[in-house]
């Protein structure tokens, strides 16, 4: 029976057992859609990766993304997570990466004490969500979603997410009611049936607060999301008229796996575009015969 080896690593944190869990198969080759499904489900973490030769030699892999029920086109902690186990093995060249995804090209910058990847498409925005049919999926009043800026809306940089702002003391207390997720996502389709991510914001200072919910795929709540908050600042860039923003996220702090994501937006040629990076902490490394 073929063995692959695996690793985990914390993301968006610079210690253990905090930020987001990830688990990554640096050489998959060989493996079938089957067995990625069965082992993203066998982790049971928000994500893991698969890491495959590129389809083109100038890139450094194709990376495959499965939650623990579905394939995923772009996701944040999976890259950085990849990115720094794939530059620890050598991978980098002058601290790049090149990973071919569904969504498009993601761009990996390792350093030192950081990686930061580019989100492969700009800023895109869906249909609004009813400012009640958000509430009543978290349990919070409709009156504590803030929408003096902008309401609730899907955004996307390659993974679509409801987006919105609500009061500090409400995203707190936020619990997600299973049920009235699925009924909104009966009714609210953009994302499909089986899929309604709500990505839940604050201003706390000069950062952001922030929690993600997304019980339909798997996830009732995720510590940190790359993948939302890049749509998220580059929505927060959109809003205004600056050139480039900068903006820290602190996310896993109800869960008590706190993390910190480090983001930019900025306006260019083809729309708004973001980047998302953060530290990494190594946790186990085996392998499993298939």
């Amino acid at each position: 029976m073929p063995r692959f080896t695996f690793v985990t690593v914390d993301v968006f944190t610079d210690r253990r057992f905090g930020g987001n869990p990830l688990a990554v198969f640096p050489d998959a080759e060989g493996m079938s859609d089957p067995d990625m499904q069965a082992l993203a489900a066998e982790f049971n973490l928000s994500e893991t990766t698969f890491v495959l030769p590129p389809s083109d030699k100038a890139n450094t892999a194709r990376v495959r993304i499965f939650n623990r029920k579905a394939e995923m086109p772009f996701a944040g902690h999976p890259n950085v997570g990849t990115g720094w186990v794939l530059a620890g093995l050598g991978r980098a060249k002058g601290g790049m990466l090149r990973f071919e995804e569904i969504a498009g090209l993601v761009e990996v910058r390792a350093d030192s004490d950081q990686v930061t990847i580019a989100a492969p498409q700009p800023l895109s925005l869906g249909p609004e969500m009813p400012v009640e049919l958000l509430a009543g999926c978290i349990g919070i009043d409709a009156a504590d979603v803030v929408v003096k800026n902008h309401r609730p809306v899907s955004a996307s940089v390659g993974n679509s997410f409801v987006v919105a702002e609500v009061a500090g003391a409400a995203l707190t207390k936020a619990v997600p009611d299973i049920a009235r997720f699925r009924e909104a996502a009966a009714s609210y389709t953009t994302m499909g049936p089986n899929r309604l991510p709500l990505y839940l914001y604050a201003h706390d200072g000069g950062r952001l607060r922030a929690r993600m919910f997304s019980p339909l795929s798997g996830t009732v709540e995720d510590p940190a999301t790359g993948s939302a908050a890049t749509p998220l600042t580059a929505l927060l860039l959109s809003l205004g008229k600056e050139a480039e923003g900068r903006y820290e996220i602190a996310q896993g702090v109800e869960m008590g796996r706190p993390s910190r994501l480090l983001c930019t937006a900025r306006r260019g040629a083809d729309g708004i575009r973001a980047t998302v990076g953060g530290g990494c902490v190594p946790v186990l490394k085996g392998e499993i015969s298939l």
